[in-house]
C-alpha cells in the first residue's frame, strides 16, 4: 500500500506515507488501509492527511523559566533536568522554545525562538538565549571560534588519577542510529577534564568543551572507558564497584551531568560576562549519599563493665573490697579534706 502512495504523493517520504497508513488516515474502498494491503488497480483510495506537527508553527506555552541573567540583548537559563529545549521527535510540545515563545514573544521572529546551543534533556544548567537576530548571529560566531566556555561537573564512574584531555572526531553511531560515537568520519571534537573529587569506583570531573558535538562528553568519557553514571545509551553492562556504592550508583535515574559554568563575551558590549550555577539537588544528594556511605564508621566508646568482687581497677588502684585468699580489708588512704582521693 505504501508503494503504491508514493506514486500518488512523491513528495511526501514513505515513512510519513506508511504513518499516515498506520494513523487511519487512508482508506481503501471505505475501509481503512493496513501497511501490507496490496491494490491491484481499479480501488478507490480516500487519503485525509493531517499536518505533521513539524510542519505547524510552534506554540508559545507557559512554561516557568529559572532566568539567572536577562538584558535587551540575551537571557541566560538555568534548565531543569526533564526540559527539552527544542520540538523533534516525539517531544513536539513542552520545550524550552515553547517556553521561550510564551516568556517573550518578540523571539517568534528569532530562529529557534533565539536558541544557540542545546542541552540533552537530561543534562541540567546553563545555556544563553539570544533576544534579537543581531546577538544570535554574534553568539553563533563565538560558538564556531570557540571562544565560548562551558564546563560541566560529572560523575563518571571507575577511579581516575590525573587531569587529561579526549581528542576524538564524534558522528552518528554506524549502526544505532539514535546514538553517537567516536568514529573517523566524524566531526573534530576536544574534551578538557579535570578531578574534582576521588570517590572508591567513581570520580567527580569538571569538563570543559572546545566543541559542541551532540552528547559530546557523554561519548568521549565513555570511550576511554569512564561512562558517566546514570547513562542508560552509553553504558556497556555493569561497571566495576565497591559495594557500598553499587545501589547508588545503578540507581541514579539520569545522566549526572551538569552544565555548571558559562562565560563569553556580551553580543553587544563585547564585555566579558560568566555565570555559574550549584548543582541540582538530585546530583548533591547523590554526592552526599557517597560521602556518608565511604566515611569510616565512628567508633562507639561503651561504658566500661562493672567490676567482680575481687579484682583491682586498671589503674591499680585499692577498690576497697576484700580479696580472694586474704584475712583482712584493703582500703584506701584518701587526703585529708579530699573524700576519695585521687
Amino acid at each position: 500500500m505504501d508503494q503504491a502512495l508514493v506514486k500518488f504523493f512523491p513528495e511526501y517520504s514513505r515513512s510519513r506515507l506508511q504513518e499516515w497508513i498506520t494513523q487511519q488516515q487512508v482508506k481503501v474502498d471505505g475501509e481503512f488501509a493496513t501497511t501490507k494491503q496490496k491494490v491491484w488497480g481499479g480501488e478507490k483510495l480516500e487519503v485525509l492527511p493531517q499536518t505533521h506537527p513539524a510542519e505547524q508553527p510552534y506554540q508559545a506555552e507557559d512554561i516557568a523559566l529559572a532566568i539567572v541573567y536577562e538584558d535587551d540583548a540575551l537571557m541566560v537559563i538555568n534548565k531543569p533536568v526533564g526540559l527539552v529545549v527544542h520540538p523533534g521527535s516525539g517531544n513536539w510540545e513542552g520545550t524550552l522554545l515553547n517556553a521561550l515563545l510564551h516568556y517573550a514573544p518578540q523571539l517568534e521572529d528569532v530562529p529557534r525562538a533565539g536558541i544557540v546551543h542545546r542541552l540533552d534533556k537530561n543534562t541540567s544548567g546553563l545555556l544563553v538565549v539570544a533576544k534579537t537576530l543581531t546577538a544570535q548571529t554574534a553568539l553563533v560566531r563565538q560558538l564556531e571560534a570557540r571562544s565560548v566556555q562551558r564546563e560541566y561537573l560529572a560523575l563518571v564512574h571507575g577511579e581516575l588519577t590525573r587531569a587529561g584531555k579526549v581528542d576524538a572526531p564524534i558522528g552518528r553511531h554506524p549502526t544505532q542510529r539514535v546514538k553517537m560515537a567516536v568514529v573517523e568520519s566524524g566531526k573534530p571534537a576536544v574534551t578538557h577534564y579535570q578531578i574534582e573529587e576521588k570517590f572508591p569506583s567513581c570520580t567527580l570531573l569538571r569538563c570543559r568543551l572546545e566543541t559542541g558535538r551532540t552528547h559530546q562528553i557523554r561519548v568521549h568519557l565513555a570511550s576511554i572507558g569512564h561512562p558517566l553514571v546514570g547513562d542508560n545509551v552509553y553504558l556497556k553492562g555493569p561497571q566495576k564497584c565497591v559495594s557500598q556504592l553499587r545501589a547508588l550508583l545503578t540507581g541514579f535515574p539520569r545522566q549526572a551531568l551538569h552544565a555548571t559554568r558559562l562565560a563569553l563575551e556580551h553580543p553587544v558590549s563585547g564585555e566579558r560576562m560568566e555565570w555559574h550555577v550549584p548543582l541540582p539537588q538530585d546530583m548533591q544528594q547523590l554526592l552526599q549519599q557517597i560521602r556518608k556511605a565511604i566515611s569510616p564508621r565512628p567508633i562507639i566508646l561503651l561504658d566500661p563493665p562493672l567490676l567482680a568482687e575481687g579484682s583491682l581497677r586498671s589503674s591499680g588502684e585499692p577498690t576497697g573490697v576484700p580479696l580472694a585468699g586474704a584475712g583482712g580489708k584493703i582500703t584506701s588512704s584518701p587526703d585529708k579534706g579530699r573524700p576519695g582521693g585521687v
